[in-house]
């Protein structure tokens, strides 16, 4: 899933960074708000977590740090009418609540005021909290988006007001979707349009095609949630890349290579990340209420020349199969998920839902191992058919050359 980034940045400092990045675990959000016709009106994906400071009753202060990790609920969302516009609400935890308001004016929409508020009454979260109530953090945001893109941010933004300290990043959204139709063309915030747009060391006209590259390790990978495993994957990956006209293959190394993910009931999420890949993200989407499937690959990978290649696509359609079973495909694959960018699967496994005791369920494999399992037997059948009809031309000449000796004598 996807993440939200829609602050300035101020006062970015690196222990900030990495407070966002580790001391409070982020979880990835996504709401696809639809209308009376049940068409999409607005598609949101991000991850966000907040640090805030507050005084105590012994005149110190406490930090601490929040992420919507569980009792998330929506209510509020809404497409907007004819007078106001969209907006997304969330709930979290026991008194957190953030609010986001879209407001349109032709030819952009924009992402116009996000709230946060949170209660310190809840003595587990805010012990010893000097004042007692809901404290709420607003702002005008006023980032301007072209009516029918969606608006991509991976990059980390902070926002700081007051005693709060709000971090987005990998953020999705739109808003004021037009005909029920997600859009593919995407407005990058500045943050990444800074990361995507580095000169490479060396830049030569052709693409140059890069050194094949023995196949990749496979490896497993798995995601927890509480004391049971709900995804595995089992997997090989190639990675190949074509960025400002250079191609690279980058191998991953499994025994290098972190796991993080997330598990709900219709949604699944893997994500992957190594000195190389910043994230390679794999989500997979229950469809018909019986069958899985790959719906979306995120990547952003650090090249050898320094540069960071991001892509996205969120309307794939690959690694279907029934609920309950895995998916497999021993043979080497393509996944396509644009034309610069394409990932090989070697010995490929996975099972994002209805994981039970840790072990696969039984597989559903890809048409390119049923054509090898079909075709082997066929082959030893034509082989010992031919062998037969050897075997039976053979007798047949022996048998003319007996009758013809005993004609002779």
């Amino acid at each position: 899933m996807v993440c939200f980034r829609l602050a300035p940045v101020l006062r970015v400092k690196l222990f900030l960074v990495c407070l966002a990045l580790g001391a409070a675990q982020p979880f990835t959000l996504e709401l696809n708000l639809t209308n009376s016709e049940k068409a999409t009106c607005l598609y949101a994906k991000w991850q966000m977590n907040f640090t805030i400071q507050y005084e105590t009753t012994n005149n110190t202060n406490n930090t601490v740090n929040i992420s919507p990790l569980d009792n998330v609920t929506y209510n509020g969302s809404n497409c907007g009418d004819d007078h106001t516009g969209p907006k997304v609400a969330v709930q979290f935890r026991s008194g957190f609540s953030w609010n986001v308001n879209f407001t349109k004016e032709t030819p952009n929409y924009s992402i116009d005021r996000i709230s946060f508020s949170y209660d310190t009454k809840d003595n587990k979260t805010f012990p010893d909290a000097k004042y007692k109530g809901i404290v709420t953090v607003s702002d005008a945001v006023a980032v301007k988006i072209p009516l029918n893109d969606i608006f991509r941010c991976n990059s980390l933004l902070i926002y700081e007001k007051n005693d709060v300290v709000q971090h987005y990043w990998s953020i999705l959204v739109q808003a004021f979707v037009q005909n029920g139709t997600v859009s593919r063309e995407e407005f990058l915030c500045e943050e990444d349009k800074s990361l995507t747009t580095i000169a490479p060391t060396i830049v030569p006209s052709p693409t140059t095609t890069p050194t094949p590259k023995e196949r990749p390790e496979v490896g497993n990978y798995s995601v927890t949630q509480g004391n049971s495993t709900c995804l595995l994957a089992t997997m090989g990956l190639q990675l190949n890349i074509t960025h400002d006209k250079v191609a690279s293959v980058i191998n991953i190394n499994p025994n290098t290579t972190d796991v993080t993910g997330s598990c709900q009931p219709k949604t699944a999420e893997l994500k992957l990340n190594n000195s190389d890949i910043k994230y390679l993200e794999f989500v997979f989407a229950v469809k018909n209420e019986n069958r899985f499937y790959l719906k979306e690959v995120n990547a952003s990978i650090v090249l050898a020349n320094g540069s960071v290649f991001s892509t996205a696509n969120n309307s794939l359609s690959y690694w279907d199969a029934p609920l309950g079973s895995s998916y497999m495909c021993n043979k080497e694959d393509t996944l396509s998920v644009s034309e610069a960018f394409q990932i090989n699967t070697f010995g490929l496994r996975i099972q994002p839902f209805n994981v039970k005791e840790g072990v696969y369920s039984t597989a559903e494999e890809c048409s390119a191992d049923f054509d090898l399992n079909f075709l082997i037997p066929v082959a030893v059948g034509v082989a010992l058919g031919f062998l037969i009809i050897v075997v039976f031309i053979s007798y047949m000449i022996g048998r003319r050359k007996s009758r013809t000796g005993y004609q002779s004598v």
